[in-house]
């Protein structure tokens, strides 16, 4: 039998003759290098491989080695506080073997298969293990128990197991015997292809918000637990930085931030930035809930197009565990030009700017991973997907961000704009939206007030609002317009500046609790109907426009704490109060002494 040989190199695609057996999705081991490939298509006895590391010095006629397997994870203790490269391969471990840069032919090495964990057995020899059930648990940080699972595909009888003590993964802790006599043993972790979903027992209904601490997402346009949201915005916008916010402060139990394709300089600053953070809910380092992915623009594409699939799989262990995990994809604009890259080699026929037509597919494909969900063993789980896009010179039409709007129900655009203002976030309050305001409505009633969404419709078309007025101020100018609507204008630039612009460096106003983000808004409402009174009475604007009191609402996301704030905002709306009431009062009074 003819052993596989390359005839045909272009960068990481490599085709190979010999390979009518081969199954597509194989990893392959690619030349004297041994570089690790998947099979992409196979004609007749000629393969297609996309080879996930540099191919250069690659020769025609060096042999392909299958492995038999798909593209794999290895899912175990010790991924959380991990930084991996695109196919799981943890970058401090190939520092210490190769240095600064990653050499070819390393192999595929994943998480650390030799420390000793603390194994907690939950089941005992009799008991019948169902798929997803879980059977030990580990402590893998402060914060995260890891609870190893039967893997989804295997079930049956627990016919011998180890007593609860120190294991590496590689110990056989448990020996099941399923229905056909089969005999499995089972380790502390297991494998699962990356482009396979892991299954659930039922997809259930969103309901409960994603908890941000900023309030033009909590309050204007919320995310959701197991919902998907894309945050488009060109250059400069500050993608990163809202996604490193939410990474901060989102009331996920489990963050996996995937850098695909990013600049080496920005990737750095997160790889630096992330372990040093300190996460507010346990006040140790957030790296004890997060997993980092790091695939810059100069590594090999063809891992960029796996690094996804590897983030959202590891997340769907952690949701299978029972948490709530996180994942902040940026950006996937780079991870669809690899997609364009590697078609392009494949001479496959474009679409629309090059794109391949199964673009829209394979987006939709990657989103449909997220939900809230009963999972195999039970518990509730979820998986919330926040992709960032980078459109190039900010335009909205091109097909990532055009495709990625069709299959998420959040659309947070940053607006370049605000960001040259410094309003940050820079979101635009006329272009985003979330579909979730409805759906998470019973929560809000509940926990926070009736009134909350109430004030946000009003509040949102105030805005609307004041974006016609300003085009006619623009082309006219203020003073022809009644003092009514230019009350509308004042009211929204304290709403811009004292709501939507939030301060990621400020000790308070970086995180604002949900109930306290309702009492902020309804200190602009009540500023605004008391004014608006005045207004009705005729009382001249320079008047009803009280800087200081003005300036004092827009200064209390500074000037009141996070907690024990409910005195200082009855204290604001008091004194908004008593000074139209006095200003009323006093105006009823000229106007019947002029009458006389």
């Amino acid at each position: 039998m003819q052993r596989p040989k390359i005839v045909d190199i272009n960068g990481p695609v490599v085709k190979a003759c010999g390979m009518s057996g081969y199954k597509v999705r194989d990893m392959v081991v690619v030349g004297e290098k041994k570089l690790i490939g998947e099979i992409i298509s196979v004609f007749e006895d000629i393969a297609t491989i996309q080879v996930y590391e540099e191919t250069q010095g690659l020769k025609v006629g060096e042999e392909i080695i299958s492995t038999n397997v798909p593209l794999s994870v290895t899912l175990g203790p010790g991924i959380i506080g991990n930084i991996f490269d695109g196919i799981q391969r943890p970058l401090e471990q190939i520092y210490n073997m190769t240095g600064d840069f990653i050499n070819e032919g390393i192999g595929l090495i994943s998480i650390d298969k030799e420390k000793l964990w603390d194994t907690e057995i939950l089941v005992k020899q009799g008991d019948f293990l169902n798929e997803g059930e879980i059977f030990a648990k580990v402590k893998e940080t402060s914060f995260i128990d890891h609870k190893v699972m039967v893997p989804p595909t295997i079930s049956g009888e627990v016919i011998d197991v180890l007593p609860s003590g120190k294991y590496n993964l590689e110990t056989k802790v448990l020996t099941l015997k399923d229905e056909d006599g089969k005999i499995h043993e089972l380790k502390l972790y297991h494998t699962w292809p990356v482009r396979v979903q892991r299954p659930v027992k039922k997809r259930m209904q969103i309901s409960k918000p994603l908890i941000t601490g900023q309030r033009v997402l909590d309050v204007f346009f919320p995310l959701a637990k197991g919902g998907t949201s894309a945050l488009p915005g060109g250059f400069g916008t500050g993608k990163t930085m809202t996604q490193h916010q939410l990474a901060k402060w989102s009331d996920a139990d489990i963050i996996v931030y995937i850098g695909c394709g990013e600049r080496g300089n920005e990737m750095t600053d997160v790889l630096e930035q992330f372990p040093k953070l300190i996460d507010p809910r346990t006040g140790k380092p957030l790296m004890e809930r997060t997993v980092l992915i790091a695939n810059t623009s100069n590594m090999p594409v063809a891992a960029r197009e796996a690094s996804i699939y590897t983030g959202i799989t590891i997340a769907e262990y952690y949701r299978d565990m029972g948490y709530h995990v996180a994942i902040m994809a940026d950006s996937t604009s780079r991870w669809a030009e690899a997609l364009r890259e590697i078609s392009g080699r494949l001479e496959e026929m474009p679409a629309e700017e090059g794109y391949p037509a199964y673009l829209p597919s394979r987006i939709a494909q990657f989103y449909e991973r997220a939900g809230y969900v009963k999972t195999l063993s039970n518990k509730e789980g979820s998986i919330t997907v926040i992709g960032a896009v980078s459109p190039p010179g900010g335009d909205f039409s091109e097909p990532v961000t055009e495709n990625t709007k069709r299959f998420v129900s959040a659309f947070i655009g940053l607006d370049k704009n605000l960001a040259y203002i410094r309003h940050y976030p820079a979101v635009n309050y006329l272009t985003s939206y979330s579909g979730y305001t409805s759906l998470i409505k019973e929560y809000y009633d509940e926990n926070i007030s009736p009134d909350l969404l109430r004030l946000r419709d009003k509040m949102m078309k105030l805005l609307s609002e004041d974006a016609k007025l300003n085009q006619i101020v623009q082309l006219v100018g203020e003073d022809v317009l009644p003092n009514d609507q230019r009350l509308v204008l004042e009211i929204a630039k304290v709403l811009k500046k004292g709501f939507l612009q939030q301060n990621a460096m400020h000790k308070i106003d970086s995180y604002v609790p949900l109930k306290k983000q309702f009492e902020m808004l309804k200190v602009i409402n009540n500023l605004y109907d008391y004014s608006n009174s005045a207004v009705k009475e005729q009382i001249a604007l320079i008047k009803i426009k009280n800087d200081d009191l003005f300036e004092e609402v827009i200064k209390m996301k500074y000037n009141i704490p996070n907690e024990d704030y409910i005195q200082y905002f009855e204290k604001l709306n008091l004194k908004i109060k008593q000074y139209y009431d006095a200003l009323i009062k006093e105006a009823k009074e000229n106007r019947v002494i002029e009458n006389e």
